[in-house]
């Protein structure tokens, strides 16, 4: 077998200059979609990635999240560091009752291993089937039913990243999981926005939001979009996500936006979006407050650390 070179192409930096939104967001905001990494030298990144990302460490991010007005954020272990979640971890200490995280294992994680990542605030498992050499979109679904029997009396969830207009058979494979199923970017559609609304995935993603036990992070409008800033094309799609199931709709910003191959938005602007997709403050509030506390069990005044 050819070894992996320990090579992986740089990402761009993010914009280390966010602006403050044009809307101020409600007490209890929270980003549901963010990754740290680093420092490199004390949590070095898995050989077999397929990306390099710049530092950004839990004192950017935090940095990010006093100049939006974030109270509460979840993290999401990257691709980078595989199944190794230490550099997550060691952000959840630092960012104390209001930080929550979902994180990645294999299939020979231990119950009381699984036990220690709950108590350190890890809410769901997360399974990337882009990010990866070969596979793509193929979805594991004795695995994730496996999984899934596992993590459900710890009350988490599993968090997909795929695209579901190459993910055949996506709503077959996920039928009877016994816990909610979260899906990162509106879907992630190849293809692009513009024609996603059309695509049959989008009416199965639309079924499944149905049955109330799928989530939808309205996250990487900049992946999806044919265009720079604004990301017009998006707007349709993020609005009938809302219109079908505002109570299961999340928010987060997608810091710090690796392998982005558009200009690198700023994250004042991106978060500006939310407002255009949906001018209703109360529908707002439930997707940035509501709809996270609930997945992620935040409590009354928790709030991040520092």
């Amino acid at each position: 077998m050819t070894d992996i070179p320990d090579y992986a192409p740089l990402c761009a930096p993010p914009d280390r200059k966010p602006r403050v939104p044009r809307f101020p967001l409600p007490r209890g905001a929270c980003d549901t979609h963010a990754h740290v990494f680093g420092p490199a030298a004390q949590f070095p990144f898995a050989k077999e990635r397929i990306y390099t990302p710049p530092e950004s460490t839990w004192t950017d991010y935090r940095h990010l999240l006093a100049t939006l007005g974030v109270d509460r954020a979840v993290l999401v272990q990257p691709s980078v560091y595989g199944s190794d979640n230490a550099a997550m971890l060691a952000a959840l200490e630092a960012g104390g009752a209001g930080l929550r995280a979902v994180a990645v294992a294999g299939p020979e994680i231990s119950a009381s291993e699984l036990d220690d990542l709950n108590r350190a605030g890890v809410r769901g498992l997360r399974f990337n089937l882009v990010d990866r050499r070969d596979a793509r979109n193929v979805v594991p679904a004795e695995m994730l039913q496996d999984f899934a029997r596992r993590i459900a009396p710890l009350g988490w969830h599993i968090e997909l990243l795929v695209n579901l207009d190459e993910a055949s058979a996506f709503a077959d494979a996920v039928a009877g999981i016994p816990v909610p199923i979260v899906l990162g970017h509106m879907g992630y559609p190849r293809s692009g926005a513009r024609a996603w609304p059309q695509h049959p995935g989008f009416a199965d993603l639309l079924r499944l939001l149905e049955t109330g036990r799928c989530w939808v992070k309205l996250t990487g409008p900049s992946r999806i979009s044919g265009t720079e800033l604004p990301y017009d094309d998006v707007d349709d799609v993020a609005r009938r996500l809302i219109e079908a199931a505002p109570e299961r709709m999340l928010w987060g910003s997608d810091w710090p936006h690796v392998m982005i191959k558009k200009k690198m938005p700023n994250d004042g602007d991106l978060t500006d979006l939310l407002e255009r997709w949906t001018p209703n403050a109360g529908v707002r509030a439930r997707i940035l407050v509501d709809n996270p506390a609930a997945l992620y069990g935040f409590a009354e005044g928790e709030k991040i650390a520092g």
